[in-house]
This record gives structure tokens, sequence and C-alpha cells, in this order.
């Protein structure tokens, strides 16, 4: 046993462990296929089919990740040569490598069998269930999305009685795909046997090379999304009461309509600003920001390639992520056109909001993205300066810290922010305005007036304006914004403003941050330079601009 153990031990070992990964690959997302909550509606038109086809593609995934190690000799060089220090009982195990690649090919051969059976079962009850034959709850949700608008949000692939597996097998990518791979390994596989392999060798070894279009034809196999999963709805789409009772849904809380129900990003709240701008909250289960970053939206309904940039202005404590959308090019405008022309009134807001489902798919949303605003927690001291819309990064940070305030965050380690905002019209402050008087009363009530100092600038305005200044000029709040901060009119006087802030923190990092035109950022690029300090003891500023 020990003389087995010395020459053989290793090699059992090793089998014994890459054996397991294959057991519990396959029990893993079986289980996950056959239990998971997000397929129950994916199993009323495929039964046991689904996890049977799942749990082998995942075995699959892992053998043919492993099937041309063995047969890299320069990589075998490599670690033979690199493994002198460990012995010759793994050295051992490389000269081994031809039955390894064996043993995998055999379970990859076993896997497609598995996985080919249960894909043809897939497209025969997918046709069966489209065509209305496995009851009405399968028929209902066959149809989702069979419509030029929502033809995104399908369960079911079929989507014409005309279609046959066949068809279905011969049309799709994951069909195509799933034929060339299973030819090639047949090719392979069949060549490979002792008699082929000593006699026709040529046979064998170009027939082997096979392998190159196997590969291709596994990249683009899953690209079809054949097999699609339901995801989380706000608010929830409770499956176990749903299922005996398709015709109610959309119509009834509990049951949301289905075309909400997949893959996707959900609005739960919209409001057009005066100022032209577009407010929207949206819900995407689990997705998580920092404070700045910004998110790619597309919107299949006015285009399928244009993706839009657009920086959060929630923070990452609330639990959803919002933007603010200004009309400034067709895209924008379409948009907000869209949502002007929605009902409202009598229908109710949840008309509205599934009426922009309908017409919007929802929003498709890449991201978050990061960018130089995610650094300024890292300051003591941060000047924030955003001209008009720019303004956008500098909400989520606000709005961030109004919540670690809430929550006495030990980690906050600014100490003091200050806040310019150059506007052209009046009512591009009203948008803002809110979250700055809750702050500005906030820091009130915990003596902190002096954490917080901001300051708008209206830069464009007329002589009625200017009027109805003066005659309000006593006021206690501002005319414009309701804030006891006073709105200043024209340009900051960039100089003073830096000096205020190297004369009121004498020995600290200054983070200035800009989100606004290329001219006011060589402008304030220069100021950080002019006025920090060659001691780094004393004064010195960091000059930081949002790219998109």
């Amino acid at each position: 046993m020990s003389n087995w153990i010395i020459n053989q031990g290793l090699s059992a070992f090793i089998l014994v462990v890459w054996m397991g990964i294959n057991i519990f690959l396959f029990v893993y997302y079986y289980l996950f296929y056959d239990l998971g909550p997000q397929f129950e509606y994916t199993r009323e038109l495929l039964g046991s089919a689904l996890p049977w086809a799942r749990a082998p593609a995942a075995v699959l995934n892992f053998n043919c990740m492993l099937i041309l190690l063995p047969v890299c000799r320069n990589l075998l060089s490599l670690l033979r040569g690199s493994f002198i220090c460990c012995g010759r009982s793994m050295r051992k195990q490389l000269d081994k490598n031809l039955t390894f690649h064996k043993l995998v090919a055999y379970m990859i051969a076993l896997m497609t069998a598995v996985h080919t059976v249960a894909h043809l079962l897939n497209a025969d009850w997918y046709t069966n269930s489209f065509q209305g034959r496995y009851g009405p709850l399968a028929s209902k949700l066959s149809m989702l999305g069979d419509s030029r608008e929502l033809n995104t949000t399908y369960l079911n692939p079929i989507r014409s009685n005309s279609t046959t597996p066949t068809i279905f097998v011969f049309t799709t990518i994951a069909g195509l795909t799933g034929v060339v791979i299973t030819l090639a390994l047949i090719l392979i596989i069949t060549s490979s046997m002792e008699v082929i392999r000593r006699s026709y060798f040529e046979v064998f070894w170009y027939t082997h090379h096979l392998f190159i279009i196997f590969f291709a034809g596994l990249v683009f196999h899953g690209a079809g999304r054949i097999v699609r999963s339901q995801q989380v709805t706000n608010p929830p789409h409770n499956n176990s009461f749903c299922k005996d009772q398709p015709e109610n849904w959309g119509k009834i809380p509990e049951c949301p309509a289905m075309t909400d129900l997949f893959d996707g990003c959900y609005v739960s709240f919209i409001v057009i600003r005066p100022s032209k701008v577009l407010e929207l909250q949206l819900v995407k289960p689990g997705f998580k920001m920092e404070v700045g970053q910004y998110v790619f939206l597309n919107c299949p309904a006015i285009s399928q390639l244009e993706w839009h940039p657009f920086t959060m202005t929630s923070a990452p404590e609330e639990d959803f992520f919002s933007v603010h959308i200004r009309s400034v090019g067709d895209w924008t405008e379409k948009l907000i056109k869209m949502v002007e022309n929605l009902p409202e009134g009598g229908q109710g807001p949840k008309y509205v909001l599934f009426k922009f489902f309908y017409l919007c798919l929802r929003m498709a949303v890449d991201g978050p993205f990061g960018t130089a605003s995610e650094d300024v927690f890292d300051y003591e001291v941060s000047m924030l300066v955003g001209a008009g819309i720019g303004v956008t990064p500098f909400a989520s940070i606000l709005k961030s810290i109004w919540y670690k305030f809430k929550d006495s965050d030990p980690k906050l380690r600014t100490k003091r922010i200050y806040f310019y905002w150059l506007c052209r019209e009046t009512y591009a402050f009203e948008w803002f305005a809110d979250l700055l008087q809750v702050l500005e009363k906030d820091m009130e009530e915990r003596g902190m007036r002096d954490f917080l100092t901001y300051k708008l600038y209206l830069t464009g305005w007329d002589q009625s304006h200017v009027n109805h200044a003066m005659v309000h000029f006593d006021k206690d709040t501002d005319i414009i914004t309701g804030l006891k901060q006073k709105t200043h009119y024209g340009r900051p006087n960039w100089d003073r403003e830096f000096e205020q802030v190297r004369q009121e923190n004498p020995s600290s990092v200054v983070g200035t941050f800009l989100c606004g035109p290329q001219a006011l950022a060589k402008d304030l690029e220069k100021k950080c330079v002019r006025y920090s300090d060659v001691d780094p003891r004393k004064t010195t500023f960091y000059f930081n601009k949002e790219n998109f």
C-alpha cells in the first residue's frame, strides 16, 4: 500500500479532486436551476429539462477550460523546470498529461450528450408552450413581449406558430453553434480511436485541429440568451400567488405586469422640472454606486445604438439611483417629449409609469463608471464647482454627506466644503434648492454652520428681475431659491474665492473639483497652481475635472 501511495497516490488525489469539482458543479447548478425562484416561470415552460440542460453546461465550461492544458508542450516544459523544488512526485504527474487529456475528453463527450438531449427537449417544449398545449400559464408566459416594442422581454424564444423545433435549432445562434460544436466534437472523438490513430495518423492529426472551430463556436454559443430568468420587480411579483391567475397580471398590485419582470432597469419616479430638466429615479437589482459616478443610458424606443452618459445625482445610501437629463440634443429632446406626452390625471401614476416602461422598454443601463469626484472624501477641504447641469455629481456628494452626518459616520474625513454653482436661468436652481435647504437646516441644528459654504451665481438676467430683486432685497431668504444665502449676480471672482479658502484653511490639502466647460477648467487649474504654497505644511490645491 505504501509503495502504491508513493507511486500513484498523488495521481489518485488529483483525479479525486477533478471528479469532485465536476460532481459539485453538476449538483450545484442542477439545484440552482431546479429550485431557484428566479427560474420558477422558466420551469413552467421547460420542466425538468431546464436543470438537465444547464448543469451539464457548467461541467462542460470547466472541462473545456482544462482540455488543452495537458497538451500544451511548452507550458509543460516550463512547469517541469519550475517544479524542481517540489520533488519527483509532482513532476511525474506531467508525464500523465495524455491520460488526463483523455479523461477530460470523455467527460466533455458525456456532458455534451446530456446537454444536447435536454436542449432538444427544451426546443420541443418551448414550441408546445407557445402553441398553448401546456395550460394558460405557459401560454401567458409564451406571449410575453410578443410585439415589436417588447420583443426583448420574452421568456419563450419561439415567436411564431410556424416555428418548429428543427427550424428553431437551425435558425438561432445557440442552435447553429450547438450543431457545429457537436459535429466537430464527434469528428475529433471518432478520429481519436486507436485503430484510426495508428493506421491513419494524418486523419487523426488534421481532424484534431477542429478544436479551433469547436472553441470558436463555444464562445458564441450562449450569445442568444435562450434560457432567461425573471428578476425582482418593484413592487415584487408574488409568484406563488400570481401563477394561478395570469389573467390578473398588471391589474392587481401583487402581480405587476410581466413586461417589468426581466433583466433591466425600472423607473420608479419621473418628473419634468420647469428648467426643462427631466429627473428619473431608477431601480436596478444589485446596483451599487459611489458618489460622483456616471452611467450610460439607452432607450431602445428612441435608438437601439445610442448610449449617453449621465452623472448620477443620488447618494450611495439611497435604494435607487437618479439622473437629471437636460434637453440639449435630439436624443434628450425625444426622451423628454416622450415623457411629456404620457397621459396624466385620471389614469394615475401607476399607469403613467407602466406606459413609460412600454414606450421606453424600461431603460438599458451600462455602469456605473468612476470619475474624479469619487475622491472628494479623501480631502479634508473640498471646493466643488458646477456650471449649469454640471452640478449633478455634487448633488450626489452633498446628499451622501447629509446621510453620513445623519448616521454619524466616523469614517467621514471631510471637515469643510465650499460649493459654487453657476447658472444662466433663475429656474435652473429650483430642482437643487430643496437639497440645499435640508443641508442648511441640518448644519445649523448641529452647530456646524461653517461646514458647508455655498454660493449660487446667476450669470444671466434681465432688468425686470433686477427690479424685483431690489424691491425684496431686505428679505431674510433669497427670492430665487428660498435659501438664507442670497444669490450672487455675475461670475465669481476666483482670486478672491481662492484667497478666502487659503486663509480659512492655512494648513490643509484642498481638492478642487469641477464639472463644467473647458475654459473654466483652465482658469481654475491656474488658480490652483497660483494659490498653492511651496511649503507642504501650508495650503495646497489639487485640481480635478470630470471627463466623459
